[in-house]
C-alpha cells in the first residue's frame, strides 16, 4: 500500500506541476528557459501567454519580402547606371575594358568559392540541428514530465514533524522518495538542457554563416550583373569589328553538321571558315617562349591588350587553372563509363557558374555540337587546341581572341553533355575539357597549377 502511495506522490507531482502557481523550482527555471533560448514550443503548462495570430505573421512577412524586393530592384538600377557611366569612361580602350572584365570575372569566382564553403560548413550544422531537435520532438513527454516534476517538487512543504508519530513517519518515507526521485529528475533535467543549449549555440553559429552567405550572394549578383554589362560591352566592340560575325555563326553551325568528330570539326572550321581560318593563321605566328630565368614568367598574362599569347602554350606547365570552380569528377585515362577511356576532365560546376578561359587563344568554334551541347574550342597556337563543353551560353564569337581568365560562357542548372548525363547521376552541371596536340587528346594534368598561388588569372 506504501508503494502505491509512493507511486502516487510522484505521479501527483507531475500532474501538479501543471496546475500550481507559484515559484519554481532553479532547475526547472534552467530548462524552461533553455526551451525558450531554443525557440522549443513549451508545454501548454509552461505556457504564460497565447501565441501571436499566424495571419499577422504571415502580413509582416509578405511585407519584409515586397520591400526587400523593391529595394533589390532600386539597386540594380543604380548599379546599371554607373556601369554604363563606367564604360561609357573606358570608352575605346580596349585593354582597359578587357582588364575590368578579367577582374571582375575573377572576383565572381573567388565569390563563388567563398559561397561554396560557407554552403559545406552549413551542411554538418544543420544536420546536427535537425538530429538534436528530432530527439527533443521524441522527448516532448519527458520535457513536459521533468518540468512538472520539478515545479511540484520545488513548491512542495515538508510536514509537521511534531504533530503525530504517523506525520513523522510519512515526512520520512517522502524525504527518502524525494532522495531517490530529485537527483534523477535533475539529471534529466540537466541532459535536456545540455541538448537545448547546444541547439541555441549551433543556431547562432548557423545564423551568422548565413548572414554571411546572404551577403556573399548579395556581392555575386552585383558582380554578375557588372560583368554582364562589360561582356555585352566587349561583343559590341567585336561585333563592330566583324561586321558580317551573325552569319560566320551561323554558317558554322552548318558546318558543324558535315562532321562527325572534334578532330574533323576543327579541320572544317579551320579550312572552311573565314574568321576561324584567320584565328588558326595568326596561332601559327608564334614566337619562341617568354622565359623570366629558365622558367615562364606569369608577369606577361598581365597586359589585358596583348592579341597573342603570351607565353607559348607548351611552355605554360604549371600555371592554368580551371576554367570552372568545382571538383574533378573524372580523369584523362579513366573509364568514360561506355567501356573507353576518358579523353579530358569532368568538373563539377554550381549552376549558373562563370566559366572562364585557362588559356589565351583564338576562337575558332563557339556553339552546339552533336552530343557535346554547347561546345567552344580554341587555338591556342603550336599545334594546341583547347575543347570546353557542357555550358548552357557561350558569351565569345568565332576568330575573336580571348585572354587567360577572360569569361567565355555559363553553365545552366544540369548537365548538358549526353556521355556524362548517361552516366553520371549528380543533377548538377558538368564541365567538360579537353586538351589536343595536333588533333591527338593529351593530358591536361602537367599544365594545370599545383596551388591556388601558382595559377594565372590574367
Amino acid at each position: 500500500m506504501q508503494a502505491a502511495r509512493d507511486r502516487s506522490f510522484v505521479a501527483d507531482t507531475a500532474e501538479g506541476g501543471q496546475r500550481s502557481r507559484g515559484q519554481r523550482s532553479p532547475a526547472a527555471v534552467t530548462l524552461s528557459l533553455a526551451l525558450l533560448s531554443a525557440g522549443i514550443a513549451l508545454p501548454a503548462a509552461a505556457q504564460t501567454a497565447p501565441p501571436l495570430p499566424v495571419s499577422t505573421d504571415t502580413i509582416k512577412q509578405r511585407e519584409q519580402e515586397l520591400e526587400a524586393a523593391r529595394l533589390e530592384q532600386k539597386n540594380a538600377a543604380e548599379l546599371r547606371q554607373k556601369l554604363q557611366a563606367e564604360i561609357a569612361a573606358i570608352g575605346q580602350d580596349r585593354s582597359k575594358l578587357n582588364q575590368q572584365i578579367i577582374d571582375t570575372a575573377s572576383k565572381v569566382r573567388t565569390i563563388e568559392t567563398t559561397i561554396a564553403g560557407a554552403e559545406a560548413r552549413l551542411r554538418p550544422l544543420d544536420s546536427r540541428e535537425a538530429q538534436i531537435r528530432a530527439s527533443l520532438d521524441s522527448r516532448r513527454t519527458e520535457i513536459v514530465e521533468v518540468l512538472a516534476a520539478l515545479q511540484r517538487a520545488g513548491r512542495r512543504t515538508p510536514p509537521a514533524l511534531l504533530v503525530r508519530p504517523e506525520d513523522a513517519l510519512q515526512s520520512l518515507r517522502t524525504a527518502m522518495l524525494l532522495g531517490a526521485v530529485v537527483p534523477e529528475l535533475r539529471g534529466r533535467a540537466e541532459r535536456l538542457t545540455a541538448d537545448l543549449s547546444e541547439l541555441v549555440a549551433l543556431r547562432k553559429q548557423i545564423a551568422t554563416e548565413r548572414d554571411k552567405l546572404a551577403l556573399d550572394r548579395d556581392r555575386l549578383k552585383d558582380d554578375h550583373i557588372r560583368l554582364s554589362a562589360l561582356v555585352d560591352e566587349r561583343q559590341r566592340k567585336q561585333a563592330a569589328i566583324e561586321k558580317d560575325m551573325e552569319a560566320e555563326s551561323a554558317r558554322a553551325v552548318t558546318l558543324s553538321k558535315q562532321v562527325d568528330s572534334l578532330q574533323g570539326l576543327i579541320a572544317k572550321m579551320e579550312q572552311d571558315l573565314k574568321t576561324a581560318a584567320k584565328a588558326a593563321a595568326a596561332a601559327t605566328m608564334q614566337g619562341t617562349p617568354a622565359l623570366l630565368n629558365g622558367k615562364p614568367n606569369p608577369a606577361l598574362f598581365k597586359d589585358p591588350s596583348r592579341q597573342s599569347p603570351a607565353i607559348a602554350f607548351a611552355s605554360a606547365k604549371g600555371l592554368f587553372a580551371y576554367p570552372v570552380n568545382g571538383p574533378k569528377i573524372r580523369d584523362f585515362g579513366g573509364s568514360d563509363g561506355a567501356g573507353g577511356a576518358e579523353k579530358g576532365i569532368s568538373l563539377a560546376a554550381r549552376p549558373g557558374a562563370q566559366v572562364t578561359t585557362p588559356c589565351d587563344g583564338w576562337v575558332v568554334y563557339a556553339g552546339p555540337f552533336r552530343s557535346y551541347g554547347q561546345l567552344l574550342i580554341l587555338n591556342a597556337g603550336g599545334g594546341y587546341h583547347v575543347l570546353i563543353a557542357g555550358m548552357e551560353r557561350i558569351s565569345v564569337n568565332i576568330g575573336q581572341f580571348v585572354l587567360t581568365g577572360e569569361p567565355v560562357a555559363t553553365m545552366g542548372k544540369a548537365s548538358q553533355v549526353a556521355s556524362i548525363l548517361a552516366t553520371n547521376t549528380a543533377s548538377q552541371p558538368v564541365l567538360y575539357v579537353e586538351f589536343r596536340k595536333d588533333g591527338t587528346p593529351i593530358d591536361p594534368g602537367p599544365w594545370w597549377a599545383a596551388n591556388e598561388g601558382e595559377k594565372v588569372r590574367g
